[in-house]
């Protein structure tokens, strides 16, 4: 199973974390606008994904099931995704079949940095966030993927205590349990 060590943080100024992004990159972003659709599952978590790519309306779907640790520090994520060529049709299946049980959507900026992917998001409900999720190679440990995210936290300016343990999907349920 492919895995990538991740970390998860709110920003409190999202255009200057863009600007030291943006100096380290290894190319311009990627403009992603995505929305997750969460379903129950028994263990980790599964979550049909569309999106669409820069400026187009077509977009492009898959299947990912995850599992990783809630803590809020650099944790190892195993996935697998599976590309879907109709959307509606398998959430209209899984819903039926599992219960949907959060959307979450969001405006992704996605940068390379070496074997890492930086993503800047805005997600509706919840604010602005950065994800580092450095993808393992083959026979690459979860402490080395550690220690480039910690690395890169380091040269981003991003602390322990901006780290976020919880997905958006779980964050934007407890937001809807207060109100």
């Amino acid at each position: 199973m492919p895995a990538n060590v991740e970390i998860k943080a709110r920003l409190v100024d999202p255009a200057a974390t863009q600007l030291m992004v943006e100096a380290i990159c290894d190319g311009p972003p990627t403009v992603l606008r995505q929305r997750d659709t969460f379903f129950r599952c028994p263990r980790g978590r599964l979550k049909l994904r569309e999106m669409a790519v820069g400026e187009t309306a077509a977009g492009q779907a898959e299947l990912i099931f995850y599992e990783r640790a809630d803590v809020a520090a650099a944790r190892q994520s195993d996935y697998e995704i599976a590309p879907v060529a109709d959307p509606a049709a398998l959430g209209i299946l899984l819903d039926r079949a599992l219960g949907a049980t959060t959307v979450v959507e969001k405006t992704r900026l996605l940068f390379h940095v070496g074997q890492t992917r930086v993503h800047l998001d805005a997600v509706m409900g919840l604010g602005d966030f950065l994800e580092v999720e450095v993808v393992l190679w083959p026979g690459q440990s979860a402490a080395e993927g550690q220690a480039i995210a910690a690395a890169l936290m380091r040269q981003l300016g991003i602390n322990a205590a901006d780290l976020v343990e919880k997905a958006y999907a779980d964050m934007l349920s407890a937001a809807s349990a207060v109100k």
